[in-house]
């Protein structure tokens, strides 16, 4: 572990505590350069958006798990040709067919978080490897789980600073900004769904309440 970093990345994330959304993902710009990347889930694309106002070489990484809807692989193909930005898709080691012949047919249903696991987290976790930093859009007010998410942390499994330069906002905050600023968003957030993940763990409801509806489950594991 970097004893260093993780103390300035604690330090800042106090000191920009109260800052604009667009001022701390400027600081990790400016302190990581091509050493950050920004996780995008394909939801809406206010993080690339701020992103691509800010620099043009900074990756964004999308988890292709290969059960995504059909809406969300195609915001990712919009996203990819509206900004000039790397994306980079990342897919799991086995494929949908292949992880139900080695560990049987629906593991999403048997056993949801070793799914999680092997077609979210583990990705993920190659893909941010070469980085210093990572970013991602998760917000408090999205679950009681994320109420503490600090704007500028540390990633104590990964080793890495992580920022969430959305924290504070408000699912209005979200609204406005696409609206004055003309963000592409899933559809599927218009079609009942407020949360969007895998399509057999999702279903129309109100905040994250339609992801792994009927279980205990609230996370995949990435935060």
């Amino acid at each position: 572990m970097d004893a260093a970093l993780k103390a300035r990345a604690e330090r800042v994330g106090r000191e920009l505590a109260d800052a604009p959304a667009e001022e701390i993902l400027r600081w990790a710009v400016e302190e990581f350069g091509t050493k950050l990347v920004v996780a995008a889930s394909m939801a809406e694309a206010v993080l690339v958006d701020m992103l691509a106002k800010i620099r043009s070489d900074v990756p964004v990484v999308f988890i292709d798990t290969g059960y995504h809807f059909a809406e969300t692989v195609g915001t990712r193909d919009a996203v990819a040709a509206t900004y000039n930005l790397p994306l980079i898709s990342v897919r799991p080691q086995l494929t949908v067919a292949g992880q139900d012949a080695v560990h049987g047919k629906d593991l999403y249903a048997s056993d949801p978080d070793l799914c999680c696991r092997m077609r979210k987290v583990v990705p993920l976790d190659r893909a941010l490897a070469p980085y210093r930093a990572w970013a991602a859009g998760s917000r408090r007010a999205e679950s009681d789980g994320r109420k503490a998410l600090p704007v500028v942390g540390w990633d104590e499994r990964r080793g890495k600073v992580k920022i969430h330069p959305l924290a504070t906002w408000t699912d209005e905050d979200v609204d406005r900004y696409v609206e004055e600023n003309n963000v592409l968003v899933n559809p599927l957030l218009t079609d009942g769904y407020q949360s969007v993940g895998c399509w057999p763990c999702t279903q129309r409801g109100t905040g994250r309440a339609g992801r792994w509806a009927g279980s205990t489950k609230t996370e995949c594991g990435i935060h």
